[in-house]
């Protein structure tokens, strides 16, 4: 079924709009740290939207109500460690950052480590976030040929052609603007749809609870057992979900290039914890809207033989919703997708001109500079577009297992850059080696879920680190250690 005409002007307009958002902030920039801190002039509120809709992807907004429609509302646990994660970052991780004047996470691991581990651990974020956009990206495709009824082909070049666009002109200050006018969007519209489906719902909330409790208490939200391979426990949700959260909201440049465009250390800490708690409520948000897509279809039938549960929100949109109003709310569900992909975009340009020394160079002019990272987002956008284009699967576990893979390792990491004294590159380099590999053995070997992979790639990675460190020392630091002595 095609999008109504109406509907479809509203997604364009949307479109352009935001695209001239982004745009205009294209003036006063001057430098790199213009182009991937946005000048740090943004207050606090605004980089808590920006990091919420950071984080907040297509594949979000579509998998975390077709995780619902198909389950229940057990994946609210991991949200409960989302929220500890960004305290404990708070408090351990964020001083750290804003002793230097970083543009990057990981000039703080050349800090302390030397250029190689930076250069290092730059690889395996870009890697990492390469991959998980990678799966994203395919959501924006899902959604927008729903929308349209085209290919997804199109769907991706359309959607990432604009946002490479403005982030190529506007860099970290239209990023973040952009994110705050998309987070009011589609979490509005997140709700709206929401108390639609109860309107439409025969029966209202009491039908909600009667056909959850006949179809396996739906509405569950706890889940107290110990079963490692169950990936949605009230345990791997609050241990497996902060070590995630540290993970990717410590060590991950796309999140900490937020933090570090705040004015200071304060208002960094005050964005990060709010949007652990507004983080909290949107996937209440669209958690219920997943329910409630399934007891809806209970009388009006949408997914056909052989759909995909993604499809789910995107075609009840289209079917059920008014026409304007499902305009505004596609329009909703392609901002969180653009925001997502436009911060990934400039994160990873910025690790790519900063943290590798042959592109940073240490006398290479400001504007020279700021070229290089305008052109390298180009380079990102069309190999994002590519990896757009890959059948990934389900879409939210899917980008989720993506980043589990190696984030313990560079977790582990900066724990022990930031608690072991006597941690060294030699160490922390075979530390990572050693924790990414007992990851991929424990997905090969074992059924444990993916949700402690990161807690145990992380307490790996730090243990061997801080073992070899010892066992194996630097030269370089054995002589500092000893002239410190003498």
């Amino acid at each position: 079924m095609h999008i109504h005409p109406v509907d479809l002007g509203i997604v364009i307009l949307y479109l352009l709009g935001v695209t001239a958002l982004g745009l205009r902030f294209r003036r006063g920039q001057q430098t790199a740290q213009d182009y991937f801190l946005g000048g740090r002039t943004a207050p606090w509120w605004a980089l808590a939207f920006s990091i919420v809709a950071t984080e907040t992807s297509t594949l979000t907004i579509i998998g975390t109500p077709a995780l619902a429609y198909s389950g229940n509302l057990t994946f609210l646990q991991l949200v409960f460690g989302y929220v500890v994660g960004r305290v404990l970052i708070a408090i351990f991780l964020l001083p750290g950052y804003f002793r230097g004047e970083f543009l990057t996470a990981y000039a703080l691991i050349e800090k302390r480590f030397g250029a190689r581990m930076r250069a290092v651990a730059a690889m395996t974020f870009l890697v990492t976030r390469t991959l998980a956009e990678g799966v994203r990206i395919s959501a924006i495709a899902l959604v927008v040929s729903v929308a349209l009824g085209t290919s997804e082909g199109p769907a991706v070049f359309i959607v990432m052609g604009l946002t490479v666009l403005y982030t190529f002109e506007g860099g970290m200050k239209a990023v973040i603007w952009t994110d705050v006018a998309q987070f009011l969007l589609y979490l509005t519209g997140s709700v709206v749809t929401l108390f639609f489906l109860l309107h439409r719902i025969p029966g209202g909330w009491h039908e909600v609870t009667q056909v959850a409790a006949a179809h396996g208490n739906k509405l569950r939200l706890l889940d107290f057992s110990w079963d490692l391979a169950k990936s949605y426990t009230f345990w791997s949700g609050l241990i497996g979900g902060t070590f995630l959260t540290m993970a990717s909201h410590g060590t991950d440049q796309t999140i900490v290039q937020r933090v570090l465009a705040a004015r200071n250390q304060r208002d960094g800490g005050r964005a990060l914890v709010a949007s652990g708690f507004i983080v909290l409520f949107q996937f209440t948000v669209f958690l219920l809207v997943g329910v409630l897509l399934f007891v809806f279809a209970q009388h009006v039938p949408l997914l056909g033989a052989g759909d995909k549960a993604d499809k789910i929100l995107p075609l009840f949109l289209i079917r059920e919703m008014p026409t304007g109003l499902a305009g505004l709310l596609l329009a909703a569900i392609l901002a969180v997708a653009m925001s997502n992909a436009s911060g990934a975009l400039n994160s990873l340009a910025a690790s790519s001109v900063l943290d590798f020394s042959a592109l940073r160079g240490k006398n290479r002019e400001p504007a020279k500079l700021l070229a290089i990272a305008r052109r390298m987002t180009l380079l990102w956008g069309a190999l994002l577009i590519f990896l757009g284009l890959v059948n990934w699967g389900p879409v939210l576990e899917a980008g989720l297992k993506v980043a589990s893979f190696p984030f313990g390792s560079l977790l582990g990491l900066f724990l022990l850059g930031t608690f072991d004294e006597k941690a060294n590159a030699r160490g922390s380099l075979v530390g990572m080696f050693v924790g990414l590999l007992t990851v991929f053995t424990v997905f090969g070997f074992t059924t444990v879920a993916f949700t402690w992979y990161v807690m145990i790639g992380a307490c790996v990675t730090y243990a061997v680190g801080l073992v070899v460190s010892r066992v194996w020392p630097d030269v370089a630091t054995e002589r500092t250690e000893g002239a410190i002595e003498s």
